[in-house]
């Protein structure tokens, strides 16, 4: 192995984020080359990205973006909080959001959609984080909306930085209103739904099968108390728009009023900007959600951490 200077190494690992003995090591087998050794590190990066793909990864962040009449929330997960905090990761998620708003929608489109500044993949981009981070990451998934005219709002709830946090929610407005008024009623209804969670839009929205597998329930339940097939039917009926108020959109109250359902606040708005709004698809992303994370004992982590 050549010898390289220590200025060499600073060098190496200033461009490249990696550790001083892997810089090292990169200069010594490339006889001093910098790009070389840039190449040498990349090779290594995708062999340690490799290594740490089995790993859960359900921190991280979520990210929102908008720019004229679309938006895009993307989720970026990482295996521990602490790297949400990460300067380079938080820029990676940013960048990514924002490439989303111009993409399908399609998370794989959006892996191998040219990167900003570098014209690589963000796949790529992400394995080279990899091996600078040391934890496994994973672009997780991405959705976009659009309207012809009227905004799409977003809105971050725990955010660690501008655009980035734990729940990230979108809310496309279609109208032929415009203006701080609309944007302030979408900025609301964005916060609404971060808090309130709904499944579906509408009551149109909620699919056959979630129905019914409600209503057996429901019925289920109501034929215990040994009522007549009757009086069970309205029991079931009842319960269900109990179902509908906790899971459509339109049909829950308002979190800011705390009394007035969104579909009448809506309505109320567009009398009020004298043009039609109506709420043409909205999206929610909360970090982690539908990740299996496997129990975890601390005190063996901590055990591992100090034998090693």
């Amino acid at each position: 192995m050549a010898e390289v200077s220590a200025a060499l190494v600073k060098q190496l690992r200033d461009k490249t984020g990696a550790g001083m003995m892997d810089c090292k090591r990169a200069l010594g087998d490339t006889g001093g080359d910098i790009e070389a050794a840039v190449d040498w590190l990349r090779k290594k990066g995708l062999a340690a990205a490799a290594n740490k793909s089995g790993r859960v990864a359900a921190e991280g962040l979520v990210g929102v973006a908008t720019r004229g009449l679309a938006g895009a929330v993307v989720e970026v997960n990482s295996e521990t909080d602490f790297v949400a905090r990460n300067e380079l990761f938080q820029a990676f998620v940013r960048a990514v959001g924002a490439l989303a708003v111009g993409a399908s929608g399609d998370v794989d489109a959006l892996k191998e959609a040219p990167y900003p500044g570098t014209g690589f993949s963000p796949i790529r981009e992400l394995t080279e984080l990899i091996a600078r981070i040391g934890e496994n990451l994973v672009l997780r998934r991405a959705q976009r909306l659009a309207v012809t005219s009227g905004v799409v709002a977003s809105y971050v709830h725990n955010s660690l930085a501008p655009g980035l946090g734990k729940i990230g929610v979108l809310v496309a407005l279609e109208s032929g209103g415009g203006g701080e008024a609309l944007a302030g009623l979408g900025r609301q209804l964005a916060m609404h739904v971060a808090a309130a969670n709904p499944l579906y839009l509408d009551i149109a929205a909620v699919p056959a099968a979630a129905l019914e597998r409600e209503r057996a329930v429901l019925r289920e339940q109501a034929q215990v108390t040994g009522k007549t097939e009757a009086i069970v039917e309205r029991m079931v009926e009842g319960r269900l728009r109990k179902f509908y108020e906790e899971s459509v959109l339109l049909e829950q109250v308002f979190v800011i009023d705390g009394e007035t359902r969104v579909g009448k606040i809506v309505e109320a708005a567009a009398k009020e900007a004298g043009a039609p709004i109506r709420i043409a698809g909205f999206s929610r992303f909360s970090l982690g959600e539908g990740v299996e994370k496997p129990p975890s004992d601390f005190a063996a982590e901590v055990g591992a951490q100090l034998k090693s």
